[in-house]
């Protein structure tokens, strides 16, 4: 018999126990998401089945609906996975939401969907990673996908620039737009500088939030450790940022005693005027270029919207391999 128990201090998870395979959710990353509610479900021994974060004060629109959010998902068995998503459904209506959407931690900015759809690739670093039952469970409870998504790779990275793109830097130098890697001295400085561009290039995107300058400083500061400055390219024009390409290497090879011959495009942002057309086109062969240099042979392009800009960009190198969605449910 399971037992569901809402966590009011992040800290009480320190407690807690979870059962073998079950993720574990790290308190110190609950308490930075700082979700309205967080349920556990909790055997007779009082181990962690499964869990989830609901959002509902300040989550975007959708279609006219306020939409409450589950995230932080992990349920061991079907049935845990139906008491969890019964008490945020009944909870979220509670709270005048008319729609469920997940799974998303929150927001866009932080981990979400479900692999829907694979070709074999292993997991890559930062990807969704979940057992195969989770969308099912979803599904079973009256979710149906809401967005979806795919991943793509480029096997076969190389120096040469793609005709496009040159054309493209041709025109942007004359306009004085120029390309320089990352300063990891200045990280902060750096990711300041760029905020801007995040924002003003996401804002149309699907269910997008605005980040503070600190939230996201906050966001990328995890990863701080794992980025080679080389395959983070920044284009300004006028000492300005007005664009930006983030990859980093696939640490999860390492971890599979593989050598890492891949890295994954996370971020592809330009500022939104006509005079920088072309700039991601740029920007994603200077980062081939990169890849190339320091040895890497495959570049993936990471969770992409299928209706993402960058997607006539990616595919002039890469193939799709793996598919995600996001559900929802009305309320």
């Amino acid at each position: 018999m399971t037992h569901l128990l809402r966590i009011q201090d992040p800290s009480l998870l320190k407690g807690l126990r979870a059962a073998d395979g079950m993720p574990v959710l790290n308190p110190a990353t609950l308490a930075r998401h700082a979700p309205d509610a967080h349920w556990v479900s909790l055997d007779d021994d009082g181990v962690i089945e499964g869990r989830l974060s609901l959002w509902w004060q300040a989550t975007p629109h959708h279609a006219g609906h306020r939409l409450g959010i589950i995230g932080h998902y992990a349920a061991g068995g079907m049935e845990v996975g139906r008491q969890l998503l019964t008490r945020a459904c009944q909870e979220l209506r509670a709270q005048q939401c008319r729609m469920a959407v997940g799974p998303m931690d929150g927001n866009t900015w932080r981990p979400y969907r479900f692999v829907t759809e694979s070709h074999g690739e292993r997991p890559f670093f930062m990807e969704p990673n979940h057992p195969r039952d989770w969308p099912q469970q979803f599904i079973d409870h009256g979710f149906k996908p809401l967005a979806n998504y795919y991943s793509s790779v480029d096997e076969d990275v190389n120096a040469d620039t793609e005709p496009h793109a040159q054309r493209a830097a041709d025109r942007l130098a004359r306009l004085g737009v120029t390309l320089r890697a990352l300063k990891m001295a200045r990280f902060e400085e750096e990711l300041s500088a760029i905020h801007q561009v995040v924002t003003a290039s996401f804002q149309r995107s699907f269910l997008y939030q605005p980040l503070s300058e600190a939230q996201f400083l906050a966001e990328y500061e995890p990863i701080r450790a794992f980025l080679r400055p080389e395959l983070v390219s920044i284009a300004t024009c006028e000492d300005r940022p007005v664009g930006f390409i983030f990859s980093l290497p696939d640490l999860l090879q390492a971890g599979s005693g593989r050598p890492i011959d891949t890295a994954i495009i996370k971020t592809l942002a330009i500022l939104p005027a006509r005079r920088f057309a072309g700039l991601g086109s740029c920007l994603v062969s200077a980062n081939r270029r990169a890849v190339h240099g320091l040895g890497y042979r495959r570049l993936i392009h990471a969770l992409m919207h299928e209706s993402n800009k960058s997607r006539s960009i990616s595919a002039r190198y890469a193939s799709v391999f793996r598919r995600y969605s996001l559900f929802a449910k009305p309320l």
